[in-house]
């Protein structure tokens, strides 16, 4: 096993504590009984009593939430739709295109995709809204439950799809009963990932929101331009809550994967 020096130690140290300081001050401070979000004047809940009756962030919370669960579920469907045809597709005409369409939102800068986004919705005559942010978000979220997909089924034993066809299954019995079970982890996965993202986007929504569909992330940054309230700091709290949980799972999913694709892989050592 290799062994950490002082410098790697440090480094690490320092790393952490840039990182993630600023947001342990945010979550102490969102207990903080004054209305100044610097001076600490005690332990008190109350800013997460007048956050839940806010109505404004509330409904933000509630736009948000729709887009992150409509947005995630059909990123996620895409998304394995994408990794099975490049993964199982070998090379037909326009793969290169397809796979480059596919990942660019990866590496493509995001106010680049929303202003782009948003000259087509312009364009073809779409209503800013409810449904342009789902559209937007699944357009940039799809990328990342594909390349999770994928390296899944890069490592599947097709030799367990083999033997369901010649046991009788058509290949879309074959997909539902044995490969969707085992890629699930990375299925799930990949929901989780994309969630997590529509959930913090702030810069593709607001080029693709409209009056009646305001994001929390957007809502938050324009509550901030006039002072940062001890408010946010609360809604700032349950979001770092909801995405570490998120993060978590999606962690214990794929390490759970990882440990049955392990075992299968020795499972076939023996059977051989």
């Amino acid at each position: 096993m290799m062994r950490l020096s002082w410098f790697n130690v440090v480094s690490l140290t320092f790393g952490f504590a840039f990182l993630y300081i600023p947001m342990i001050i945010l979550v102490i401070f969102s207990f903080n009984e004054s209305k100044l979000v610097t001076v600490w004047a005690g332990f008190s809940t109350q800013w997460y009593g007048e956050l839940f009756r806010n109505e404004a962030f509330l409904n933000a919370a509630w736009v948000t939430l729709k887009v992150a669960v409509f947005s995630s579920t059909l990123a996620t469907v895409l998304g394995t739709m994408a990794a099975y045809v490049l993964v199982r597709g070998g090379r037909f005409m326009g793969r290169t295109l397809f796979s480059g369409m596919i990942y660019a939102p990866l590496v493509m800068p995001e106010v680049i995709t929303g202003l782009s986004l948003l000259l087509l919705f312009i364009g073809i005559g779409l209503d800013r809204g409810v449904l342009t942010v789902v559209l937007a978000h699944t357009t940039f979220s799809m990328c990342y439950v594909s390349v999770v997909v994928s390296s899944r089924l890069v490592t599947f034993d097709r030799s367990l799809e083999e033997a369901a066809l010649d046991l009788g299954c058509s290949p879309m019995d074959a997909f539902r009963l044995v490969t969707l079970p085992i890629i699930a982890p990375a299925v799930i996965s990949g929901w989780l990932l994309a969630f997590t993202l529509s959930l913090d986007d702030l810069v593709i929504a607001s080029f693709t929101t409209g009056p009646s569909a305001t994001t929390l992330p957007i809502k938050i940054f324009s509550a901030v331009r006039l002072g940062v309230s001890p408010e946010i700091n609360a809604l700032s709290t349950i979001m770092i809550g909801i995405v570490t949980v998120g993060v978590i799972t999606a962690s214990l999913i794929s390490k759970q994967n990882l440990v049955r694709q392990r075992k299968e892989e020795q499972l076939a050592v023996r059977a051989q």
